[in-house]
């Protein structure tokens, strides 16, 4: 039976992909939480410890703790420990017990009497800004802008992730239905933010805030720069969203984002790569002294 003569049955039944014949993390999914096995979480010297991956959701986090760094909050120093999610390191018991939901990024603060989980990027995102007091406006109208637009980005991206980029580049089959679907609303969220960034510098306002940080890895980076989902910027006509484009090279060039995209990043150029990181000094190893000063 073909999928387009598909008929849903009265009761679902998983049917495991033993030989990983479909998307290519197929083979690790399961229709229950838990984990799968027992693996212990590494901890290193810093209070902070993070686990996760180079992915979108992965470098907010990584770009937080830099910008916060950058800024001179030195209490944000952090271990960044890579999980493999294609080797199913995100089911180990350890991980489960820091993020039940067992998805990237996670976090461990050790610098609180009883040590405090947090999970979900914009959980982090916000914890980490609130923690050190920095990338959030304080005054209540500006505040609620940002946090508007951190939890604009939570509930959207999945529609730019699980459906445009599953669709348009990794399901085994193309089907016409689901790629214009999902195209539309992405098409739409690029209108959004490029309407938004006409009369506003940064996506809240005139304040670089937790808000770019959270959009800039998916609509930046991913969409407007073609490193993920085998370069759709020629399908979505991307060069049409001029005021999205200057706002995804100024965030681009700061040297906490540069930083920050680099950490427990696990494909592409080597020498954009710093699969873990415990210490500022591993990037004088790779491109620091090509990092240029923010405009």
């Amino acid at each position: 039976m073909s999928d387009q003569d598909y008929t849903p049955p009265k009761v679902w039944v998983w049917e495991k992909d033993e030989n990983n014949t479909g998307w290519r993390y197929g083979n690790l999914n399961r229709p229950e939480a838990g984990a799968t096995h027992e693996k212990e979480l590494p901890r290193g010297k810093h209070p902070l410890q993070l686990y996760s991956l180079g992915t979108p959701n992965g470098v907010k986090v990584t770009i937080m703790l830099e910008e916060l760094l950058a800024a001179g909050h030195t209490g944000a120093e952090y271990d960044a420990w890579l999980i493999s999610i294609g080797q199913g390191d995100q089911f180990g018991s350890g991980f489960v017990g820091v993020n039940p939901n067992s998805k990237i990024p996670a976090l461990m603060d050790y610098s609180v009497d009883l040590p405090q989980r947090v999970f979900e990027s914009g959980s982090i995102l916000l914890y980490l800004a609130e923690k050190f007091g920095a990338f959030l406006p304080k005054e209540h109208h500006k505040r609620t802008e940002a946090l508007n637009w951190l939890f604009w980005q939570m509930g959207s991206s999945p529609y730019i992730g699980g459906g445009f980029g599953h669709f348009y580049a990794y399901a085994p089959i193309k089907i016409k239905y689901a790629i214009d679907r999902f195209t539309m609303e992405a098409k739409r969220q690029l209108d959004v933010l490029d309407r938004q960034l006409a009369d506003n510098r940064f996506i809240a306002g005139d304040e670089y805030t937790i808000a770019d940080m959270a959009i800039w890895p998916w609509y930046g980076n991913g969409l407007m720069n073609g490193h993920s989902y085998n370069d759709p910027r020629e399908f979505l006509s991307a060069h049409g969203y001029k005021n999205l484009i200057r706002w995804k090279d100024e965030i681009g060039a700061r040297p906490a984002v540069q930083r920050g995209r680099m950490v427990n990043k696990a494909t592409g150029p080597l020498n954009e790569q710093l699969r873990e990181r415990h210490d500022a000094s591993e990037f004088e190893t790779k491109t620091q002294d090509k990092l240029e000063p923010a405009k």
